[in-house]
């Protein structure tokens, strides 16, 4: 497996595979239908100064966090998705969560140098290898608040890089059969 530590390089995203499996270790921030939206909004008003997180190189974890662990929510739904092209722009280079996310979604993390990735939804794993944790911005929205996670080797697979998904490498193998 390879190894993959936040901030994550333009460089990191280019050797990246769909379908690599990776072990990710570092900071990872976390959001979903409430934050996300938040932190758009304070992107397009220049003022993510404000709640004092650099996004460069980051990673986003679609979850929540609460005392029962933490798990991939569907990175599919309007508010998280509409926000992945707009945060990549920004500087976040890896997405995690689940479900399948549209072609100009792909597109725009191929732009952007920033990948798209799923990890198991194994919560009692996933709350082992969380280190430390802290609210960052965005209290007011309970479990839903931005964290800030600093995790070891969590087990993540790539499904989303350089303009190519899983999807794309699995009907190739069909029409070559």
């Amino acid at each position: 497996m390879k190894e993959l530590r936040s901030p994550i390089s333009k460089e990191d995203i280019q050797n990246l595979h769909p379908g690599d499996q990776v072990f990710l270790s570092g900071n990872i921030f976390t959001g979903r239908d409430a934050v996300l939206p938040k932190l758009v909004d304070l992107i397009k008003m220049d003022k993510l100064e404000e709640i004092k997180v650099d996004l460069d190189g980051s990673v986003i974890f679609h979850t929540a966090v609460s005392p029962a662990g933490v798990g991939p929510t569907s990175s599919n739904k309007l508010d998280i998705e509409s926000s992945i092209p707009i945060l990549s722009q920004a500087g976040v280079r890896l997405h995690l969560g689940k479900g399948k996310l549209k072609k100009e979604t792909i597109n725009a993390l191929n732009i952007e140098n920033s990948a798209y990735a799923t990890l198991p939804p194994v919560t009692a794993l996933l709350e082992s290898k969380i280190i430390r944790r802290e609210v960052v911005a965005f209290s007011e929205e309970g479990m839903e608040a931005m964290n800030r996670l600093f995790v070891e080797r969590i087990p993540i697979i790539i499904v989303a890089v350089n303009g190519i998904t899983i999807e794309d490498i699995v009907e190739k193998e069909k029409r070559e059969e």
